[in-house]
């Protein structure tokens, strides 16, 4: 199966890229964009950095010493998308690699010698990955036989000893080729890496060795911790090997540090990551919106994360947080030309941004860059939207199960359905059966949609002769002898809502924003528009929608102008908003925020008095 997570067990069977097509909508424009333009901008930039030159032994070599990752990512982004030019850039890498599998462009000849910062079990993880697509889109070729010998290198040299990689990501591919190759050193290897971490494995190091997770071993640790986007590969991985090992305890402790890091280290986004230093989560509750780093790679790793413990558990909560990420993450991540992209994802800019063309050496302001000094972002987001059908439904012995909502065809067994929807922006969601069978069709009700509707409508009766039944989050099932034509029109409520902070998010508190369907908003101002360090909100008042095209965007009451400044800012009374002036504030998605240029920005908004 065309599938970037296919486990051997679990309560659910992800359906992948040969059952799931996806037609024009939100996330299928974006598919085709990716392929069509994000992949070979990618490659461009690549080229134009030197990356790939470094697999020609183009003069010195260029870039950070974990580069040839970004040339793996691109590749199974290229494999996903049955991209034309992938044999070409294999064959580029393949000549590389030396003898007993060893490939690195950076380190050849000084193998091993700092596995804290080296990288180099990392590139290989993203290596297999890219050959893992290959062999389930293609068929065994050049990249998956670079793939294979270099996993096999890495058994012959690591599975004996302590040793592990301070960038996890190795773990899960090395389970996912055992799945599809069948060979047991494989996932024998992954599990001696998760037992490893922890003991500790690696060196210590300023920021502790929580950075790398190898502060305490895996079973025991409470809460994701240390550098975001290492802590949920890594979890991604520990999730791969209970299942195929079938360690229910190991299976269990990742639940509970998953729900302990969603319930307190999580941004209203879905995003990850509070801390720009060392790119890590933060304590409890902090959650501040200006600094939050949330990096793009974070919320693609989170989606992983939570699609496979999705599998092994069937739990609707890792769906409901892959459909927060997805289309407050991933979709803001790149912009909607598809050539610019956001390597952090603050709540808060209070700057506008200086524009420039080239390489953002920073990775950070509030301005999209085509392209880093670190280009783990671009390559991610490609690799992810190239493989997003297989994210969206899964299979089980009594049926189907559709999680994510966007217009496309699933196909499973002797059914055949197409789903029709206009999802975010509408809420109706219509599933129709176009080849007929017995079994449960279930269709996700998201934790936001508290008066959601089913109907069961029959092939060719009369709209007004739908069944008709209130149904609560979680999943809507309907099972029976399908027909041709029979349909299931699923409504969710799509008012836009007010959204209270915890009182315990110290940085938040005060503030209140604005959620509609799966969609966080914001306040967005750019050249003239109204500062937004000027403007309040009160909460309860009505929000009103306007659509523009197919987006939906929303407006409200808000005063203008604080409290008069003074020669301090503090005083011995509450600085209130009372006074100033009305007016109207306009809120956009999230995801669509900063495409009109340099701007300052808000997601939560300060309550007026």
């Amino acid at each position: 199966m065309a599938n970037p997570v296919l486990p051997s067990s679990g309560v659910l069977s992800p359906l992948g890229l040969d059952a799931v097509r996806i037609s024009p909508g939100f996330w299928g424009d974006r598919v085709a964009l990716n392929r069509e333009v994000t992949i070979a901008h990618c490659r461009e930039w690549e080229e134009r950095e030197g990356w790939i030159g470094n697999f020609r032994g183009e003069g010195p070599r260029r870039g950070r010493e974990f580069s040839d990752s970004e040339i793996y990512k691109l590749l199974e982004a290229m494999a996903w998308a049955d991209h034309p030019d992938l044999p070409e850039l294999a064959e580029t890498v393949a000549r590389v690699q030396e003898g007993d599998g060893y490939i690195n462009t950076r380190w050849s000849g000084s193998r091993y010698t700092d596995l804290e910062w080296g990288h180099e079990l990392y590139c290989y993880g993203h290596l297999i990955q890219a050959g893992v697509a290959r062999l389930r889109m293609h068929g065994e070729d050049r990249l998956t036989r670079v793939a294979t010998r270099a996993a096999d290198h890495v058994c012959r040299r690591f599975m004996e000893g302590t040793e592990t990689c301070g960038h996890p990501v190795i773990e899960m591919a090395l389970v996912e080729l055992y799945r599809v190759t069948g060979v047991e050193r494989y996932l024998e290897m992954a599990r001696r890496f998760v037992e490893r971490r922890g003991l500790p494995a690696l060196a210590d190091i300023p920021f502790g060795r929580g950075y790398f997770q190898d502060d305490v071993p895996v079973r025991q640790a409470q809460v994701f911790r240390g550098h975001v986007v290492r802590a949920l590969y890594l979890a991604s991985g520990v999730v791969d090997v209970a299942v195929e090992t079938g360690d229910e305890e190991l299976l269990k402790a990742v639940e509970a540090q998953w729900e302990r890091t969603v319930a307190r280290r999580t941004h209203l986004t879905g995003g990850m990551g509070s801390r720009h230093q060392d790119e890590s989560f933060g304590e409890d509750y902090e959650l501040p919106p200006d600094r939050a780093y949330n990096e793009t790679c974070a919320s693609i790793a989170s989606i992983m994360l939570a699609h496979r413990l999705l599998l092994a558990t069937g739990d609707v909560r890792y769906a409901d947080l892959t459909e927060r990420t997805l289309y407050n993450m991933l979709a803001t991540g790149v912009a909607l030309d598809g050539r610019s992209f956001f390597y952090a994802n603050p709540l808060q800019v209070r700057v506008p941004a200086v524009p420039h063309d080239g390489v953002n050496h920073a990775a950070e302001g509030g301005l999209r860059s085509p392209w880093f000094d670190v280009s783990c972002c671009p390559n991610n987001v490609a690799r992810t939207l190239a493989s997003l059908p297989a994210y969206l439904a899964t299979s089980g012995a009594d049926g189907v199960r559709i999680h994510q909502y966007t217009p496309g065809e699933i196909s499973h067994g002797d059914l055949r359905l197409r789903v029709e929807t206009g999802y975010p922006w509408d809420g109706t969601v219509t599933v129709r059966v176009l080849e007929g069978g017995a079994g449960r069709i279930s269709l996700r009700v998201p934790a936001w949609a508290s008066s959601a509707t089913l109907a069961y409508q029959e092939a060719a009766a009369s709209p007004d002769t739908r069944e008709t039944r209130a149904v609560a989050p979680g999943y809507a099932d309907v099972e029976r002898e399908w027909r041709a034509g029979d349909a299931l029109v699923l409504e969710l409520p799509m008012e836009p809502r007010w959204t209270y902070p915890d009182r315990r998010i110290d940085a938040l508190r005060g503030c209140v924003t604005v959620e509609r369907g799966p969609l966080v908003y914001c306040a967005e101002s750019v050249g003239d528009e109204p500062p937004l360090a000027e403007v309040a909100v009160r909460p309860g008042a009505p929000l009103s929608e306007h659509a523009r095209g197919e987006v939906v965007e929303l407006e409200t009451e808000a005063v203008l102008g604080a409290s008069p400044a003074g020669p301090w800012p503090y005083r011995d009374r509450p600085h209130g908003w009372n006074g100033g002036p009305a007016a109207t504030l306009r809120l956009i998605p999230y995801h669509r925020w900063g495409n009109r240029g340099p701007a300052t920005m808000r997601v939560w908004l300060p309550v007026a008095d």
